[in-house]
């Protein structure tokens, strides 16, 4: 026999989309844990080649940037999984709307409905021109 808990958390019409987020966020600090035990100065230790020396800069500046992407992305990943445990989850942060469930499961992250979000892209597209 289940409890009402469980029954209703498996209901939940976002239940399925937290897990998702839930495990993106185990995978990604699970492989951050790799680079950090890994170091990112392992392959420098005695590079006599300038070449070699700007490759192994070239690929720490990147190492870095992925990094702090990755970080951004947790950053969001938890923001989604908080607004789904406070029942702002799906709701869009411009206009109030409800952001379509289709929406939601392509990219759990979003906080914009469609028609927000194509403004906003727009209003980017005006501004860089």
């Amino acid at each position: 026999m289940r409890t009402k808990n469980k029954k209703d958390s498996k209901n939940h019409p976002y239940a399925e989309i937290r897990k998702d987020l839930e495990k993106q966020r185990t995978t990604l600090l699970s492989e951050a844990g790799v680079i950090i035990g890994s170091g990112l100065n392992s392959n420098q230790e005695n590079l006599s080649d300038v070449g070699d020396q700007a490759t192994a800069v070239a690929d720490q500046n990147f190492l870095l940037r992925l990094k702090e992407r990755e970080q951004k992305l947790l950053k969001k990943i938890d923001e989604a999984i908080e607004r789904i445990a406070n029942g702002t989850f799906g709701i869009c942060e411009s206009c109030g709307g409800e952001i379509g469930f289709k929406r939601l499961k392509a990219r759990p992250v979003t906080t914009l409905c469609i028609d927000c979000k194509t403004q906003q892209e727009q209003e980017e597209k005006v501004r860089s021109s």
